[in-house]
């Protein structure tokens, strides 16, 4: 089966990096995602464009937009990216800037980190964004949900808000990020009510396979599988990783074990075809 990880990340952030070394054991390195995309039979991974300065870390108050990806001076094969947005910096040249990045060709969608910004998604600082998305015909990737921050705000990240900007722009595919786990139930409604929203199933667990094969026991996902029954939805899910906050290999067979067999074409690869379009010419 072909897989698509709908979700990583590959830019220099220092809690990247220290959640590598220490708790999911991955090679955070260009080499490494190269190894454990070929170990894990991923053809195409999607990388969130996110950066940070020296004086604050994300989330960066100081960050250009487009954010993108800078692990490294090239990015592996096979990978495309969102670039992400930092609302304190969306002024005149930062539209013609993210204008121009959203032209090349391995940018796939845009990026939008509720609760590490404390905006939420109707804001209007966001609009010229939805206008982009809009006029080139890709989507717009939320961060819902927990932060990997203690500096977010989580009233900003609750799925709910996603409501009122699917209703208000019916012509942009909408993601969730992380299902807005831990309000998995709220997020499942959103995607089962509204046509124009998906969501990923990446960042659940953070850890090696011990933490991942951990966290299948016992009542810690019983919200999520909660969620997963209520929607009933399961082709509007895409499978991701949050890598490297997990192990690609070990977290994709997590999400097997989530998702019965019959859907998993669509989760690990047809639904994020219909979602990122633009996709289509790197498989």
């Amino acid at each position: 089966m072909k897989v698509i990880d709908a979700h990583i990340h590959f830019s220099k952030i220092k809690s990247f990096q220290h959640t590598a070394d220490h708790l999911s054991k991955v090679n955070y390195s260009y080499e490494g995602l190269k190894a454990e995309m070929k170990e894990a039979d991923i053809v195409l991974a999607i990388g969130m464009g996110v950066t940070e300065t020296d004086n604050m870390g994300f989330p960066d108050n100081a960050a250009a937009t487009p954010m993108g990806l800078d692990l490294h001076a090239a990015l592996p094969e096979h990978v495309v990216y969102c670039p992400g947005i930092n609302p304190y910096h969306m002024g005149k040249d930062a539209v013609i800037r993210l204008e121009q990045e959203i032209q090349k060709e391995n940018v796939v969608g845009i990026k939008i980190y509720l609760g590490y910004y404390p905006f939420y998604a109707y804001d209007e600082v966001y609009d010229p964004v939805y206008k982009l998305a809009a006029k080139y015909h890709i989507p717009v990737v939320f961060h819902t949900g927990d932060t990997y921050s203690e500096r977010g705000l989580l009233k900003y990240a609750h799925p709910l808000t996603i409501d009122e900007v699917s209703v208000k722009h019916r012509n942009i595919n909408f993601m969730m990020a992380h299902f807005g786990d831990p309000w998995t139930l709220t997020g499942a409604e959103v995607i089962y009510k509204n046509s124009n929203v998906y969501a990923d199933l990446s960042g659940l667990i953070v850890g090696a396979k011990k933490e991942l094969d951990q966290a299948q026991e016992g009542i810690f996902l019983n919200h999520l599988k909660h969620a997963l029954v209520y929607s009933n939805s399961y082709h509007k899910l895409l499978f991701g990783t949050d890598w490297p906050l997990a192990p690609l290999k070990e977290y994709k067979n997590f999400v097997m074990n989530l998702i019965p067999e019959q859907y998993h074409e669509d989760v690990f690869y047809r639904t994020a075809l219909k979602v990122f379009p633009r996709i289509k010419k790197f498989l």
